[in-house]
């Protein structure tokens, strides 16, 4: 008679029996020893029984760079494209069956109705949009997973906005909780707060079944962060663009814009000097009408404000202006206007180049190619990019490199499965390829 073997969802075995023994399975698995934590934390802050790390010295990293980000066209529009290139076309469940000459996977679709409705429900979509978002923006993400009741399955995926997440200082060089707030940066009462338990970043599945055999899953939710591990720092990593901002080219994308609007409202200051004969201000408001100087100065502001107006408003660009004189008895011209150009040595174009080049550089600190975004330079190093075939292979780039983060935003989700007992099983995104019209098409559907 063979042995009869009882296993766990994972394999792990609960009972065993023979012709003449029967065993089982006592006590906890051993406890997986967590990644250590060796980063110096600098600033801490207080918040009822707990220290948390700060996020940089004020606390508040997250809720200055979403304002940087907004204010920031080409930045925004850059991290959205990469969102999107990321994001592809959806999940599906496969299985790698093998490579073929070249190296590439050869996957077998997993046709298992249950795991495909959940990987194309929206709780699985706004996971992904939401975890990846902020790993752009912030450079980390806090994945929550939710188990049932009796906690023996995880039942939700969910990824908590990073502007309430703060990290507890580490213990031993392990980061144990997530502080969760909606008052961060400044907390005026800890009560409003909710405490969530830090996965190991080594293997946070090992953690996670620990736990559950330890009989702790019931009850509370557990963080799964999220790194751009990029970056060196073991709690809070710099998102990629923090390096435009530190080499000065965020502020020149934002100054220039903000410098041409004003120069625009008062363009006709700089271009032109006009001079108007004091013989013409004697006869339009001559003295003997108003009772005072000051009266009479009154109406003459008013004049020639609305001349200023009339120059400067940009709606008024390209008219015309209309002055009248007389000829004096000497045959010269009186109460005539002279309009001189200045020698104006502002350039709008120097300054177009510049928030070009600008533009350029934060795209470039993304890894996203600026004609990918119709964002090519019409002259001087970055020109001449702007084709067709250019664009495309730029586009093929970006999915090329998507692998790595796509596969961390997928971890949370196979963690997930694999704890609910789905095994052999792996996740995968669809991809809508840019191909020449020579080809038949102008798109392609790929799996990756």
């Amino acid at each position: 008679m063979s042995v009869k073997l009882l296993t766990s969802g994972n394999g792990t075995p609960l009972m065993a029996y023979g012709e003449k023994f029967f065993a089982s399975t006592t006590g906890a698995p051993e406890t997986v020893k967590s990644s250590v934590q060796t980063e110096k934390v600098e600033d801490s802050v207080k918040v009822g029984n707990y220290e948390c790390c700060a996020w940089t010295t004020s606390n508040d990293f997250p809720q200055k760079a979403a304002t940087i980000i907004g204010q920031t066209g080409v930045l925004s529009t850059g991290l959205k494209f990469l969102h999107r290139v990321v994001m592809g076309q959806g999940v599906f469940p496969c299985k790698v069956a093998g490579y073929d000459a070249k190296g590439n996977e050869l996957l077998e679709v997993i046709n298992d109705s249950q795991v495909i409705n959940f990987l194309q429900s929206r709780t699985v979509r706004r996971y992904l949009a939401n975890a990846y978002r902020d790993i752009l923006k912030f450079g980390i993400s806090f994945p929550q997973l939710i188990p049932n009741i009796a906690g023996n399955q995880i039942v939700g995926i969910n990824a908590i906005n990073a502007l309430h997440c703060r990290l507890t200082k580490p213990r031993n060089g392990i980061i144990e909780n997530c502080i969760v707030s909606g008052e961060w940066p400044d907390i005026s009462n800890p009560q409003n707060i909710e405490v969530y338990p830090v996965l190991d970043n080594y293997d946070p599945l090992a953690d996670l079944e620990r736990i559950r055999y330890a009989g702790k899953i019931a009850g509370r939710s557990y963080i799964y962060p999220l790194r751009d591990e990029w970056d060196s720092s073991d709690i809070y990593p710099m998102p990629a663009w923090w390096a435009a901002k530190l080499a000065g080219w965020i502020s020149i994308a934002n100054k220039i814009p903000a410098f041409l609007d004003k120069a625009y409202e008062n363009q006709i200051s700089w271009t032109w000097h006009i001079k108007i004969p004091y013989a013409y201000w004697d006869k339009r408001y001559p003295e003997k009408d108003y009772k005072n100087p000051e009266e009479r100065r009154q109406k003459i502001q008013e004049e020639m404000d609305a001349i200023e107006e009339s120059l400067t408003d940009t709606k008024n660009a390209n008219k015309a202006i209309f002055t009248h004189y007389t000829i004096g008895n000497n045959g010269r011209p009186e109460e005539q206007w002279i309009i001189e150009p200045l020698d104006n040595k502002y350039k709008a174009d120097d300054k177009l180049v510049t928030s070009a080049a600008a533009n350029s550089e934060i795209l470039f600190s993304l890894m996203v190619n600026p004609n990918v975004l119709g964002a090519g330079m019409p002259g001087g190093t970055y020109a001449g990019n702007q084709g067709g075939s250019n664009i495309r292979e730029a586009f093929l780039v970006n999915i090329a490199m998507a692998w790595l983060d796509r596969q961390n935003l997928l971890d949370p989700i196979e963690a997930m499965l694999e704890f609910n007992g789905v095994k052999d099983i792996q996740l995968r995104f669809r991809n809508t390829i840019l191909t020449t019209l020579d080809s038949g098409s102008g798109t392609t559907k790929n799996l990756a």
